[in-house]
């Protein structure tokens, strides 16, 4: 070799070496909650946790660590928080839309937070119903491959039975999208819900994507509370809240809990509200892509949202409300659900105007407490049901138009039943019955 390129040839290795180097000390590597505070004001930092389990025990604000610096990237795989619960009562009840406790609110534009898990410790409810793991109101977010596992709520094993918010009811959510949020992303996000809480929620923000997310809960049949010796359902003589029905859940007149019903112990999988924010900002369409929901309330409801959503190659198992909940302009495409608990498609809204529907119903069979395939009001639709095997579903399966059966119950205040020009194409043995 010359000794021109060999000198060449250092000159390169050290040149090499100095941009690895400087990329190296580029990312600021930390090793504790501390640090990571003081970096969440920072702008254009890229940062790395050292991997390892952190308690999160303290906290000098009802957000616990507030990420308000613009373009950062925070990288926290392999690391977990235990997030002791009696930390959200330190700060009392704290009012206004902003009074919600959470852990990580990522505030600022541009930021990239990606690898966290997460479990809620110890036996303490808060203080107050509004909780949640992560708050995203920032634009251009990308919440990325975190993994909560959601607890602390109160009273925990009675579902929507004994409220929604207030009174007694202490929820822990999971995630909440909210305004001023615009084009934030959720990407290979799991949710463990063993609370009482929404997984995953919409509120005011715009152009949400929600993809590659996977959502969990706990189901249960009325007939093992009925058989509680103590307890809140046992003090209170198994009388929930009066009425006839209850979230996916039929009641005596007099809030009598019934045996053989099948309740979701948290609320819905994937969720759009019809706004958020200080000035109550319609909350945009929204898109899910290649989710899953299992054993919650609802699996995916956009029925709420005035947006027109899209959702795309997802499947909802095990349902105790409703499988996809939909609404004025909402698409399913390649969707899936089954109908043990509840109805797999609930369009309820006589309000609703031409949805489109592509939904596979899969095996429905040793199901409880449900006869219902899909409820449809509303005008305009375009839906198609199909099964890959008709003995997945009992023979004495319905397909409800013009309807208050089901989820659709909460319609009755509006008049009578109403449903117009809908084109439906069922390939199921399920019959269709209109009035």
């Amino acid at each position: 070799m010359n000794a021109i390129l060999k000198g060449l040839l250092i000159v390169s290795t050290i040149v090499n070496t100095w941009f690895a180097i400087a990329a190296s000390d580029s990312v600021i590597r930390i090793r504790s909650i501390e640090e990571l505070r003081e970096l969440a004001a920072r702008d254009g930092v890229t940062v790395k946790m050292e991997p390892g389990v952190y308690r999160l025990d303290d906290a000098d604000d009802h957000h616990f660590i507030r990420f308000t610096g613009d373009g950062s990237h925070y990288d926290l795989s392999g690391v977990t928080f235990e997030i002791d619960n009696k930390l959200f009562s330190k700060f009392g009840v704290v009012p206004g839309k902003d009074g919600f406790y959470c852990v990580i609110d990522l505030i600022g534009d541009d930021i990239v937070f990606e690898g966290l898990t997460t479990r809620n410790v110890g036996p303490e409810a808060s203080v107050q119903s509004r909780n949640k793991i992560f708050n995203v109101v920032g634009s251009n977010v990308e919440l990325r491959n975190v993994d909560i596992t959601t607890s602390g709520s109160s009273p925990w094993g009675y579902g929507s039975l004994y409220g929604l918010g207030g009174g007694d009811v202490r929820k822990m959510n999971g995630i909440r999208v909210g305004w001023p949020a615009k084009n934030s992303k959720l990407i290979g996000c799991h949710v463990h819900m063993r609370a009482m809480g929404h997984a995953i929620f919409v509120q005011g923000a715009e152009d949400t994507l929600i993809e590659d997310c996977h959502v969990d809960g706990l189901l249960r049949p009325t007939n093992e509370i009925l058989l509680e010796n103590s307890g809140y359902a046992y003090d209170r003589d198994f009388k929930a809240r009066t009425g006839t029905y209850v979230e996916g859940v039929y009641v005596g007149l007099e809030g009598e809990i019934l045996p053989d019903e099948m309740l979701a112990l948290s609320e819905d999988g994937i969720r759009m509200y019809g706004h958020g924010g200080e000035n109550n900002h319609p909350t945009g369409a929204t898109t899910v892509r290649n989710c899953t929901v299992r054993k919650m309330r609802r699996g995916i409801c956009t029925g709420l949202g005035p947006g027109a959503d899209v959702v795309i190659n997802c499947e909802v198992t095990e349902c105790a409300a409703a499988g996809f909940n939909i609404g004025d302009g909402d698409t399913l495409e390649n969707c899936r659900a089954d109908a043990k608990y509840a109805e797999a498609l609930s369009c309820p809204y006589y309000g609703s105007r031409n949805a489109k529907v592509e939904l596979e119903i899969l095996d429905s069979r040793n199901g409880l407490a449900n006869t219902v395939l899909a409820t449809v009001n509303g005008k305009g639709h375009d839906i198609k049901l199909s099964t890959a095997k008709s003995d997945f579903l009992p023979k004495d399966f319905t397909i409800e138009v013009a309807t208050n059966k089901g989820y659709a119950f909460y319609q009755k205040k509006r008049g009578e039943p109403f449903a117009e020009e809908i084109v439906l194409e069922n390939t199921t043995p399920a019959m269709v019955v209109k009035p």
